[in-house]
C-alpha cells in the first residue's frame, strides 16, 4: 500500500516539471523590425539629389555638386529627401545648397 502511495506522490511532485501540453511548441517570436539601412537611404537620397542638381544645371557634370550637398546634409535631411522622392525634394535640396558650407564646396 505504501508503494502505490509513494508513486502517486512522486508523480504529483514531478508533474510541475513536465510540459502540460506536449503537442504544442513554444509560441513563435516575430523577428525585430529593422529600420532601413543607412547605406540604402543615402543611396536613394544621392540619386534624388543628383536628379535635382541635373534639373538645375542641365548639361553640367553634377557629381561634384551632389557630393557637396550630400556632405552638407544631415542624416534627417537625407532621410527626408529619400522619403519624399523626386517630387518633393526640390525645396530641401535648395535649402542645403543655400548654406555657406555647401556654397564654399561648390
Amino acid at each position: 500500500m505504501s508503494l502505490p502511495f509513494s508513486l502517486t506522490a512522486a508523480a504529483l511532485a514531478l508533474s510541475g516539471c513536465v510540459v502540460q501540453n506536449p503537442g504544442m511548441g513554444p509560441a513563435p517570436t516575430l523577428p525585430p523590425v529593422a529600420a532601413p539601412a543607412p547605406d540604402a537611404m543615402r543611396s536613394s537620397a544621392r540619386v534624388i539629389v543628383n536628379r535635382e542638381m541635373a534639373k538645375r544645371l542641365p548639361g553640367a557634370n553634377v557629381a561634384p555638386y551632389t557630393d557637396c550637398v550630400m556632405q552638407s546634409a544631415t542624416t534627417a535631411e537625407l532621410t527626408s529627401i529619400a522619403e519624399a522622392g523626386a517630387l518633393g525634394a526640390g525645396d530641401a535640396v535648395a535649402a542645403i545648397v543655400g548654406r555657406p558650407a555647401t556654397t564654399q564646396c561648390i
